[in-house]
């Protein structure tokens, strides 16, 4: 039961990665992205996820390249606003 919560933080930290990087490329690329556009992704989808296996493990002795947390998005203008109205606040 360990090992799936390790793997299940390391899919959705994974996922989350991927989408900051996606964001900053389409930053880049001149498009505007809407904190509010951010709040409805999450970094849990569970459709390509094959639970019990099946998983290469080559690739463990591969050095990632250094986390960036930073994005270039104004997220104020969601703290201004009560998302609790609208679900946001609450966990289902």
């Amino acid at each position: 039961m360990k090992f799936n919560a390790l793997l299940t933080n390391a899919v959705i930290f994974h996922n989350a990665l991927d989408i900051a990087e996606i964001i900053r490329q389409l930053l880049e690329e001149g498009w505007e992205i809407a904190p509010e556009d951010l709040a409805h992704i999450s970094p849990y989808p569970t459709e390509h996820i094959k639970r019990f296996g099946e998983y290469s493990t080559h690739e463990l002795g591969i050095q990632p390249e250094a986390y960036d947390p930073e994005l270039d998005v104004d997220f104020t203008q969601l703290r201004d606003q009560d998302l609790r109205d609208e679900g946001f606040g609450t966990a289902a």
